[in-house]
């Protein structure tokens, strides 16, 4: 990460999935913990949760209605990150990522094709991402659950990202004017992250 100019990561996982790390930072690193679930709202995620749809795009436009600061403190955090190339990541680098990669690539008036594809290409990797977390690949599972609700794992993102309204997201009730403020920054600031990984 050094040799390819990373100096800020931006973690998106919760406090107890961060908990759960072992090995300590190197100094040269500043890490930005960025709760994007929030799980303490409860009244969302009983909808979402325990039935896999937090696994899918499916959650994406719901979680930016009910709670859109979550993903604003995210840009806010890329945004004020100090020089140098910054990193994001979850857990499983597909779905609360896949959401942040989203913004920033529409943001930055990407093709929608190549926005969908690059969500794709986590999927493509899947059996890749299982085997360097030692989990089984839940794609098959994945799409199956989509198809119940008459989608597909593609279906899904492209659902999304059509119904993205990113002026909206920034001018969300309820934010402060300094997150609002950095995140419009950020719309700028994109193009300091290296590359798209997964």
């Amino acid at each position: 990460m050094h040799e390819a100019g990373i100096r800020t990561i931006v973690d998106l996982r919760q406090a107890g999935e961060r908990a759960r790390d072992t090995q300590p930072w190197t100094e040269w690193l500043t890490t930005l913990p960025v709760d994007l679930d929030g799980l303490d709202d409860a009244v969302f995620w009983k909808d979402f949760w325990s039935n896999g749809l937090s696994g899918t795009a499916l959650y994406f436009l719901p979680h930016l209605e009910a709670m859109p600061e979550r993903s604003v403190a995210v840009l806010s955090a890329l945004a004020s990150a100090p020089e140098g190339g910054v990193l994001f990541h979850c857990m499983g680098g597909r779905d609360r990522s896949g959401l942040i990669a989203m913004l920033l690539l529409a943001a930055i008036d990407t093709e929608p094709d190549a926005i969908v594809d690059d969500y794709l290409e986590t999927v493509r990797l899947a059996d890749l991402r299982a085997a360097t977390s030692n989990r089984n690949n839940a794609e098959p599972e994945i799409e199956a659950l989509c198809q119940t609700y008459g989608t597909t794992t593609e279906g899904a993102f492209r659902s999304a990202l059509l119904g993205l309204d990113l002026v909206a997201l920034l001018e969300s009730p309820g934010l402060n004017e300094a997150n609002r403020a950095a995140a419009r920054v950020g719309e700028a600031t994109c193009n300091r992250v290296p590359k798209m990984t997964h």
